[in-house]
């Protein structure tokens, strides 16, 4: 009997289901996941400025952040129960609505992003990196740095900096390319090291500045007119900016659920969030009203008050403290790098050409795009707007989701075939037409007419943040009704 030929291959051991061995991840570590991505610069900043910056109502914030928790939390279970019940990583699972070779390439657009941010976040934590450089060789002669050699620039970088860049992509490639068993435990490790210092910074402003910061705490408790109708639009913003925020990650979701324990476990991961959520932000409040104390008791006040990490430590002008800080800023950028960028565009490449790469390969080309977008980063794409186009990618991450959960729940009632998934055979059910299958792809272009409106058009620049859960929608919606009839 003639077997007939696959037409294109599908099979990469690295995206098929995963081991019933390897599905070890409990709730546990899923709450390491959702800390290591409030962990970040960013967040610090966004979350500190809401409770301290904008005179907003404290509960106003905190309602707000936990509403757009719990959306996270609804829509990551949607997504994220595919890929825990059959073991499969986000490209694979869109196969099923995009057909096998449809997926190849609606997927990259999610690794098109990856990889473009991985260069960017690659050339920040090399800046910090860069800064340990010349302590170190100031500390062995201070005019060092003065020679001629560190006073050449290329494209805006000179050979600290690219020696720096260099350094931070091979660490992240020694780090990352080790499995995923290494990197479920950096992960953990990264979570709960990053709380330790945080928690440690804390307790030392506590111990000297208990008083002030107290006094300094309630002074910025705005909690008057709780129920009010001028609190309304500032909710509704928090919880659009918020789960924007969050938003990237949900997509890809399924590239970590697929290693969870069950599904209980996957809910109490997801709903840990918002305990991260909570912690994160006293902390980071805590630590910003700190720092403005010990800053104005050193006659170092600054002009306003400093929400960014970067600039509170700069200000301090204590080179241990800001040694000791970098570090723990180093591994919540390197944790963030890996599960928001990173693992995604591997998965999305192994997914593009299965027969060709490997973790190790789809890796290298990770890091050698990475490299160019970190070197061209300063002296030409931070001058050409290109994170509006990035934006504009990201526009297609809704409608994707919609199509996913479409045909998941309401076309096919929950169920996957996995041999199938894998089979680019005619007869079989992801086939469609040549593997592709129109009607997602139609879908999706029309979910991503709606979401970029809201970036594009300036009328439609207040429903900015919501442009996600606006394209998830209307391709919901309209995936279905081309499908189901």
């Amino acid at each position: 009997m003639i077997q007939e030929k696959e037409n294109f291959p599908l099979t990469n051991w690295e995206i098929v289901s995963v081991n019933p061995s390897d599905k070890n991840w409990t709730w546990n570590n899923l709450f390491c996941f959702w800390s290591v991505n409030v962990q970040t610069l960013i967040f610090f900043s966004l979350i500190a400025s809401f409770y301290i910056l904008y005179d907003l109502n404290i509960l106003i914030v905190l309602a707000g952040s936990i509403i757009a928790a719990l959306l996270v939390y609804i829509f990551c279970n949607l997504i994220g129960k595919p890929s825990q019940k059959y073991g499969l990583p986000f490209p694979v699972v869109l196969r099923t609505s995009m057909g096998g070779n449809g997926a190849r390439y609606v997927a990259l657009l999610r690794g098109i992003v990856g990889i473009f941010m991985f260069g960017v976040q690659t050339f920040f934590i090399s800046k910090s990196i860069g800064y340990l450089f010349r302590v170190f060789i100031f500390t062995m002669d201070s005019s060092l740095l003065d020679k001629n050699i560190f006073l050449i620039f290329f494209m805006g970088i000179n050979i600290v900096d690219g020696t720096a860049l260099i350094i931070t992509l091979l660490i992240q490639y020694f780090l990352f390319s080790k499995g995923k068993y290494f990197l479920k435990s950096f992960i953990s490790f990264s979570s709960y090291f990053v709380y330790f210092g945080l928690i440690l910074f804390v307790i030392i402003i506590l111990s000297e500045n208990f008083n002030e910061l107290t006094s300094l705490l309630k002074s910025y408790s705005n909690m008057e007119n709780i129920i009010s109708k001028k609190n309304i639009f500032p909710l509704i913003t928090i919880i659009g900016t918020m789960f924007s925020y969050f938003s990237i990650i949900i997509v890809n979701y399924g590239d970590y659920s697929r290693y969870v324990k069950d599904e209980k476990e996957l809910n109490l991961g997801n709903l840990s969030l918002i305990l991260s959520l909570i912690l994160f932000s006293f902390l980071s409040v805590l630590i910003v009203l700190g720092a403005d104390i010990v800053l104005t008791k050193n006659m170092l006040q600054a002009e306003k008050l400093l929400t960014n990490p970067t600039d509170i430590i700069g200000k301090m002008n204590n080179t241990f403290l800001t040694i000791v800080a970098l570090i723990f800023i180093l591994v919540s950028s390197l944790s963030t790098n890996l599960i928001a960028n990173y693992i995604p565009s591997q998965n999305v490449l192994l997914n593009l050409l299965p027969k060709n790469l490997s973790l190790k390969s789809s890796g290298f080309i990770i890091l050698l795009i990475g490299f160019f977008v970190g070197l061209f980063w300063l002296p030409f794409l931070s001058q050409i707007g290109i994170l509006s186009f990035i934006d504009t990618f990201g526009a297609f991450f809704g409608p994707i989701f919609g199509i996913i959960i479409s045909e998941h729940y309401f076309i096919k009632n929950r169920e996957l075939i996995i041999k199938d998934i894998f089979s680019s055979k005619q007869d079989s059910a992801y086939y469609y037409s040549n593997g592709w299958h129109y009607k997602g792809i139609y879908s999706l272009i029309i979910g991503f007419i709606f979401a970029a409106s809201t970036i594009w058009n300036p009328q439609l620049n207040f429903l900015q943040s919501f442009s996600w859960m606006i394209g998830a929608f209307t391709s919901c919606i309209t995936y279905y009704f081309l499908v189901s009839k």
